[in-house]
């Protein structure tokens, strides 16, 4: 498992919710906090690490020494939004890359953990700001997606640096091509259907 940057088509996969979970299912969790705390990172949905599945990982310590601070988050949904407010995002996909971006102050988050009880959170700060970032992932957006035209002006020859890079690890081999990416991940759905 690794993390798959911009512009990987599954980056752009909408994930399916989970129906079940399972001893694998933990081996993935567990490798994503394995993942997301190598690269420095606070959160981690299932695309970033080429699975279909709706789940994210958060710990906004970003640090393996502090697991209560870990949070997995199964099939979420926000529930209700409210304010607005501008801070500054990256994302793991696209490392190195940070912006402003405009999202509601405080959401309530529906999902469920890894013993299958249901929650809902009331969350402020940067949990509501890392939970709307990942939801997005689960549905296929990125935050550079949600900058506004000028920031976007900004960011766009790194982004194309990160698409020419992607081309020539798919000359290389190194990146399965289109259709064969998203018949694996149709196969992935099919396992936890």
């Amino acid at each position: 498992m690794k993390i798959v940057h911009y512009p990987h088509p599954t980056l752009r996969h909408i994930s399916k919710p989970l129906k079940r979970v399972d001893k694998e299912l933990h081996g993935y969790v567990r490798e994503m906090f394995d993942l997301m705390y190598e690269a420095r990172g606070i959160g981690l949905a299932a695309n970033q690490v080429d699975l279909p599945y709706r789940l994210f990982v958060i710990n906004l310590e970003s640090d393996p020494d502090q697991p209560e601070q870990e949070h997995v988050f199964l099939n979420p949904v926000i529930t209700s939004r409210k304010g607005m407010a501008e801070g500054e995002e990256g994302c793991l996909s696209i490392p190195g890359l940070y912006a402003n971006v405009k999202r509601p102050e405080r959401v309530t988050l529906n999902a469920y953990n890894m013993s299958g009880e249901e929650l809902n959170l009331e969350l402020d700060g940067l949990f509501a700001r890392a939970v709307q970032h990942e939801i997005d992932h689960l549905d296929g957006v990125l935050f550079i997606d949600r900058l506004s035209p000028t920031t976007e002006m900004d960011v766009r020859e790194a982004l194309l640096d990160f698409e020419d890079q992607f081309v020539s690890q798919r000359e290389r081999g190194e990146i399965p091509d289109d259709s064969a990416i998203a018949q694996r991940l149709s196969e992935l759905e099919q396992l936890r259907a």
